[in-house]
């Protein structure tokens, strides 16, 4: 199973520039997106369907905004919306698909950028999700969590750490809770195969040479419980592919691995 996780900042700007046209070089079976932006009912899926793509959608009440959306070639066996925690359920946060014995969870972050009132949310959000995630784990060992979780981990994630050192996205915080993940049985796909640094997947889109001199941060990730971690065989980022101020990033899984 090939997977792309993308948080395309708005489904249809997306598509403008490009995003079916890439669609068409067959770059996964399955594509995670993140802040779609949209209703469903605002984009047309026939162009995904004539490639072979089921769409399933989670969108946010307030309209333009958040959202998740998956794009499947193979037919999920269950799709369920959200995780139970009213205010991400109404952002649209999450989405899970279960393929077999493995649980794909595409999920948006919150972002606490603009102020203390969404960074005090992120850090409850953060509690909520980890705890759903560990309970889930007893039901459901094979699990994948893609998406764009809004917090670069390691000094190598980041062009500028002693910069940005008090910024949202790289606080102490933020970071201290991607250690307990991976330290409480998941694995990062993309430094399981890659440990070095500059695989950024988000680039401001305040300079316009910013990308270009690939100052970035990476904040997009896909994670997998321990028991996947024999059955990965590829992942990676993609940043020449521009259709967002974040490029998408990819891993294979083989499925014939599962237990």
């Amino acid at each position: 199973m090939k997977i792309i996780s993308y948080n395309v900042n708005g489904l249809r700007a997306a598509i403008k520039k490009g995003f079916i046209e890439w669609l068409r070089t067959h770059p996964a079976d399955v594509i995670c997106i993140q802040e779609n932006k949209a209703q469903q009912s605002d984009v047309d899926a026939a162009a995904f369907a004539e490639l072979g793509y089921e769409d399933h959608w989670f969108c946010a009440q307030k309209k333009g905004y958040s959202g998740v959306t998956v794009f499947t070639k193979i037919r999920p066996d269950h799709v369920q919306c959200g995780t139970g925690h009213q205010v991400s359920d109404d952002e649209g946060r999450v989405i899970q698909l279960d393929f077999g014995p493995l649980r794909l969870i595409n999920a948006y972050f919150p972002s606490g950028t603009s102020g203390d009132l969404r960074q005090t949310y992120k850090y409850q959000w953060l509690d909520e999700f980890y705890d759903y995630v560990q309970d889930l784990r007893r039901e459901r060992p094979n699990l994948v969590v893609c998406g764009d979780y809004n917090i670069a981990h390691k000094e190598i994630d980041i062009h500028d750490p002693k910069g940005n050192k008090k910024n949202s996205g790289f606080l102490p915080e933020e970071r201290a809770w991607m250690d307990k993940l991976y330290s409480n049985g998941w694995v990062d796909t993309l430094r399981h195969f890659n440990p070095e640094p500059a695989h950024y997947t988000w680039w401001s889109q305040r300079s316009p040479t910013v990308r270009a001199q690939n100052k970035g941060w990476r904040i997009d990730y896909i994670s997998v419980t321990e028991p996947l971690k024999p059955a990965l065989r590829a992942a990676s980022v993609f940043p020449d592919v521009q259709h967002s101020d974040h490029c998408p990033i990819f891993a294979e899984i083989d499925e014939t691995a599962l237990k």
